[in-house]
């Protein structure tokens, strides 16, 4: 599982033998993960367009509580105004979350006011993501333009869907104050829908449960990325513990098991400790001075280096160090 894959490099060995509590475990996992060591290898792309730049925090949102998730699960988030080979991108990664907002409100079509609008029937067309997990999700006004909610998502949603990908992460029209919107499919949103206007306060939630429902939905389970020259491989230890429909669970196994390492690796470490404590004892005795009084016990002390000889009845000590020795009586 992931704590044994984890455990193969070596910082991480010497420190599950000082950890406390699985709480410092996450917090070295998370760290781990901002400096490189990533076990799922940005399998999640990101990639929106914005014109305020509230789509884009947004999708850095997303991002991190993917991470927080599964750490190195998620890429950093694409401004798709900044890619410049779109076809790659699209194809190299093996999910993908793609996001707008709506500006061009009741248009049929080019409805973001991004530049999804010039790639939507053009470019895009001819790109293969057959199979690919695709989870949408928008920014709009529900109070302003509450008949036009979010009229975007669904143009991109559908998009995405032409183009053969399996698209996930549907949610309930419920707690929201729009009145009508072209991102309705069977009732439900075709992705998650934020309103940063009139219900910001309620953004992190949603981002939150949405990202659970997609990973309760097997969002990377099974996912593809066609057309990728060097597509990420999944252990599949890590792809079984990823598709299960509790992610509750697979935590609980997970820290269950690396408690098991942890005794283990400090059960290693206390029976280190010991011999190395007698190998220093004996170090001493064997450093002691030949005219030294064998009735004296040694106590070594590894921060000065030093070993302090004590007599039996504690009225006479002296101390080595590098074969130096001086009384102290």
């Amino acid at each position: 599982i992931v704590a044994k894959m984890m455990m193969k490099t070596n910082n991480l060995i010497t420190l599950l033998s000082l950890l406390p509590s699985v709480d410092a475990f996450q917090t070295y996992f998370r760290v781990q993960t901002r400096v490189g060591t990533k076990l799922f290898a940005d399998e999640i792309g990101i990639i929106y367009g914005t014109s305020t730049g509230n789509t884009g925090e947004a999708a850095d949102l997303i991002c991190e509580v993917f991470n927080d998730r599964i750490p190195g699960t998620a890429a950093e988030p694409l401004d798709i105004d900044t890619v410049e080979d779109v076809t790659s991108t699209l194809q190299k990664f093996k999910a993908l979350i793609v996001g707008t907002p709506t500006w061009n409100t009741g248009a049929d079509t080019e409805r973001s006011g991004t530049g999804w609008d010039e790639l939507y029937y053009g470019e895009m067309a001819e790109i293969q993501l057959q199979n690919k997990n695709v989870a949408v999700f928008g920014l709009g006004d529900s109070v302003s333009y509450g008949e036009n909610y979010a009229d975007a998502s669904g143009e991109l949603h559908d998009v995405m869907q032409s183009l053969g990908c399996n698209m996930m992460g549907y949610i309930s029209q419920d707690g929201y104050l729009h009145e009508a919107s072209k991102a309705i499919r069977d009732g439900k949103f075709c992705g998650l829908l934020l309103d940063y206007v009139n219900q910001e306060e309620l953004s992190e939630e949603r981002v939150e449960k949405w990202v659970d429902q997609l990973l309760s939905e097997g969002f990377l389970e099974g996912a593809s990325s066609a057309g990728a020259t060097t597509p990420a491989v999944v252990e599949p230890a890590v792809a079984a513990a990823v598709s299960e429909p509790s992610r509750g669970a697979h935590y609980e196994e997970l820290f269950n098991e690396l408690e098991r390492e942890n005794a283990k690796l400090r059960k290693l470490l206390e029976e280190n400790s010991r011999l190395l404590q007698e190998e220093m004892m004996a170090s001493a005795i064997k450093a002691q001075p030949v005219n030294a009084d064998v009735n004296f016990t040694p106590h070594y002390n590894p921060k000065s280096g030093k070993t302090m000889w004590t007599s039996v009845d504690g009225k006479k000590c002296y101390f080595t160090s590098d074969g130096k020795f001086a009384h102290n009586p």
